[in-house]
Parts: structure tokens; sequence; C-alpha cells
């Protein structure tokens, strides 16, 4: 299982996954930080950086924050 670190930045103009260090990214998604929307495209980024279907990710803290833990069974 594999634990990272997000800086999550939502209603963005472009898209992105970017490794800041160690256990640190920072995720951009378009999509806004209301009714789940956001953390749904973050989690549907993290699926295709890392190559695994959504149901292997997991945000385990900071739902309704910007800064989250997520897990990856990998």
């Amino acid at each position: 299982m594999l634990r990272i670190k997000l800086k999550v930045i939502a209603k963005a103009k472009k898209e992105e996954v970017k490794k800041l260090s160690g256990d640190l990214y920072r995720v951009k998604v378009c999509a806004p930080p209301e009714k789940g929307k956001a953390n749904k495209r973050v989690i549907d980024l993290l699926s295709e950086e890392f190559d695994v279907k959504r149901q292997y990710i997991k945000i385990t803290s900071g739902v309704t924050s910007n800064f989250k833990t997520v897990e990856i069974e990998v």
C-alpha cells in the first residue's frame, strides 16, 4: 500500500499531477470543490497517474480540505 499526501487546487485552468517531494504531490483539477466533484476528479487523475483502478484509491483524511492523505493499493 502506498500512502501519499496531496495539496489539491480545485477550479484550476489545467489538470495535472506533480510530485513535489518524497510523498507529497500537487494535484490540480478543473472541478469545483462542491458535492465531492473535485475529490472524484482527484481520484480519476491519480488512477491514471499510478495506473490503478479507481476502487484501489481512498482518501483517508482531508475529504473537505485542500490537504489530503490518500492510500493507493498497488
